[in-house]
């Protein structure tokens, strides 16, 4: 007989690999490592392989929808040789 789920258990945490999600968003594996390395992108390790959680993905969206990562784009000055 399947009991259905009760109300206080806790939801299933919706888990994603790293490679999968940057698959999606057009953005390769280094440009993940320097989020990662600055901490704005929070990554878990399951054997040996990196995951993002769904709260994670939405933490990284809402950060950077409110402008926490933009940075002033510096335009390089021409040498004179």
């Amino acid at each position: 007989m399947n009991m259905p789920a009760s109300p206080s258990a806790p939801a299933p945490i919706a888990v994603i690999s790293l490679a999968k999600w940057l698959e999606q968003i057009g953005v390769t594996p280094c440009t993940a490592w320097r989020w990662r390395k600055k901490g704005w992108l929070k990554t878990i390790n399951i054997a040996g392989r990196q995951y993002l959680t769904q709260e994670a993905m939405e933490e990284f969206h809402r950060r950077a929808v409110a402008g926490e990562f933009a940075r002033f784009h510096k335009i390089p000055s021409p040498k004179n040789g």
